[in-house]
């Protein structure tokens, strides 16, 4: 990572501490601590309680991202290289697409339980769709020269998946990671204050309901600070697999 976004990364750090310290000066109550105590829980004892938590909710989005990466790659790519498959399966997406997962978690629950099943579940419906089409685009966007140059050259189509599809669609895929990844930290946190005692879902609210305001503020911003973690594990991974894409400098 270069050193002038590392600083920026860390200017951006400091400077919500520091309107989080400045607001919780102004409000002056319980309800909104100073961010050096929900620090010191995280540093201390309260961190590692909160990793069993932390563990299982990363462990549910894994879950969820992995399902949504083995049926959205395949179904994006083969509506990218068929047009009869496009057509068909374009409605279908078009239509369940923008129907709000949330509204649909008591039906997954039904269906699926109260356990893990309904949780991941609900992150596969939300960022299958993103896969889906990243997939599908990528493959749009290929120079059909390219494909014909490789056809010419005696190329199968397991090569032109693997040395045109694949390295095309990889750029758009993590974004669409990156994006899944947001929303499913989000809407993980609606799932698990159901029928489960782990995750971090339960840990914000159980701490709410306990009036634990420091706890609470402490799992919030594990959640934050996991969700940068991620992402820039996913910007590393993209300087690996996709090292033509130039990434801005800031």
């Amino acid at each position: 990572m270069k050193k002038s976004r590392t600083r920026g990364l860390l200017f951006a750090f400091c400077l919500i501490l520091a309107f989080w310290f400045v607001l919780s000066v102004i409000v002056a109550r319980p309800v909104l601590p100073r961010p050096d105590k929900a620090i010191a829980f995280l540093a201390g004892r309260g961190g590692a309680s909160l990793l069993p938590h932390l563990a299982v909710s990363l462990g549910r989005v894994a879950a969820g991202l992995g399902l949504s990466l083995l049926v959205g790659v395949p179904l994006g790519l083969a509506m990218g290289f068929s047009s009869k498959t496009d057509r068909l399966l374009s409605p279908l997406i078009y239509l369940t697409y923008p129907v709000p997962k949330i509204a649909l978690l008591p039906v997954v629950m039904l269906l699926f339980g109260l356990g893990e099943g309904s949780k991941v579940v609900m992150i596969m419906m939300i960022v299958v769709f993103q896969v889906i089409v990243a997939s599908r685009d990528s493959v749009r966007e290929i120079d059909p020269e390219v494909i014909r140059t490789l056809r010419s050259i005696g190329a199968g189509r397991g090569q032109i998946l693997v040395h045109a599809a694949l390295p095309a669609t990889a750029p758009k895929l993590l974004t669409a990671i990156r994006i899944g990844i947001g929303t499913s930290l989000s809407i993980l946190f609606f799932t698990e204050t159901y029928g489960t005692e782990y995750g971090m879902g339960f840990f914000v609210m159980d701490a709410w309901l306990r009036m634990s305001y420091v706890e609470l503020y402490a799992g919030i911003l594990a959640l934050s600070i996991t969700g940068f973690i991620l992402f820039l594990c996913l910007d590393l991974l993209g300087t690996r697999l996709c090292p033509w894409v130039e990434t801005p400098d800031f």
